[in-house]
């Protein structure tokens, strides 16, 4: 793995960075633009935008689920990283069913992407990335804005006015949205990638803690926010679906399966089947990528046949 640094590609950077008491430090997103009618560069257009995504990454698959949802599949094509990602970061090949090449500009490394954007720019290579074929140049990759460009900004070019952030729920979306992302989302990769003892006690002990509550929430609610699917759901639920698959063992959250919680597993089920995510989720990428990327907790690179039937209708 490796990073950007001043438009180059350093295969020995550090990616994954740790603060002083050796907790998982993962560095803020650099492009930061919107996609609105009355913006001066980016206006919503049907086929302008391109979105590059990992099946196997929690935050390239909330877009995939707004897409979906948003009814923007047809405006708005995608290419799939393979699901390893090693000294190149991750790369497009066609070698793993579901993965495709750079539909765009024909790279072969997404790293090159951002420098076809920025080529001096300093950054890790992620997904998602949304790209603009007019200016040929990044929008955003941060997630969290994306599904909200997704949201509201291409509605009068779909005829989808579904709102996952309604304006009247938002305050409480976004207390809830701090709340997952800090302990749950990202408390999984705090937990998988610490340093130190401490570092990964404090982290388990607050992932738990959440799951807890939330699993005690839904006793009477369905939902984390209102009586209604919203943007809390859908940004909890991929890191639900990849919990037993790959968080349990290979990043050490293993106090207890999610499937040994009624009320959430129920839950993960009902959002994943109801709403027909089927085609945003690839359970062999998810796989592949954590066992197989990460040396430094898997160096013989297994990946474990299981678990079985953990989605089973």
């Amino acid at each position: 793995m490796g990073m950007l640094i001043d438009g180059k590609w350093k295969e020995d950077a550090e990616l994954v960075r740790s603060d002083d008491k050796g907790a998982f430090d993962r560095p803020d997103s650099v492009f930061r633009e919107k996609v609105h009618e009355d913006h001066p560069t980016f206006q919503p257009e049907s086929q302008r935008y391109h979105l590059y995504v990992s099946y196997a990454c929690p935050w390239a698959h909330r877009t995939l689920i707004f897409r979906k949802l948003k009814g923007l599949e047809d405006h708005i094509n995608i290419s799939v990283v393979a699901p390893e990602m090693l000294k190149d970061g991750w790369t497009f090949n066609t070698q793993s069913p579901g993965a495709t090449v750079d539909h765009i500009n024909g790279f072969q490394a997404l790293h090159q992407v951002y420098t076809a954007s920025d080529p001096n720019v300093t950054c890790r290579s992620t997904v998602p990335i949304l790209w603009d074929t007019k200016t040929n140049q990044i929008v955003n990759n941060e997630s969290s804005e994306i599904i909200r460009i997704f949201n509201t900004s291409f509605n009068k070019l779909t005829g989808n006015s579904e709102d996952y952030c309604p304006d009247s729920l938002r305050s409480e979306i976004d207390q809830v949205n701090d709340v997952v992302y800090n302990t749950i989302n990202n408390g999984v990769y705090r937990c998988g990638f610490a340093k130190t003892q401490e570092a990964y006690d404090e982290a388990v002990e607050q992932l738990f803690h959440n799951l807890d509550k939330i699993e005690e929430k839904l006793n009477t609610s369905n939902y984390l926010v209102g009586d209604v699917v919203t943007e809390a759901d859908l940004r909890l639920l991929p890191t639900l679906l990849r919990f037993d698959l790959v968080y349990y063992f290979h990043f050490k959250c293993n106090v207890r399966p999610l499937s040994s919680y009624d009320n959430l597993s129920r839950y993960m089920k009902a959002l994943y089947l109801d709403l027909g995510l089927e085609s945003t989720f690839n359970s062999h990428h998810v796989k592949k990528h954590y066992y197989y990327s990460h040396e430094t907790l898997n160096p013989y690179r297994i990946v474990p046949s299981g678990p079985k039937h953990w989605l089973d209708k």
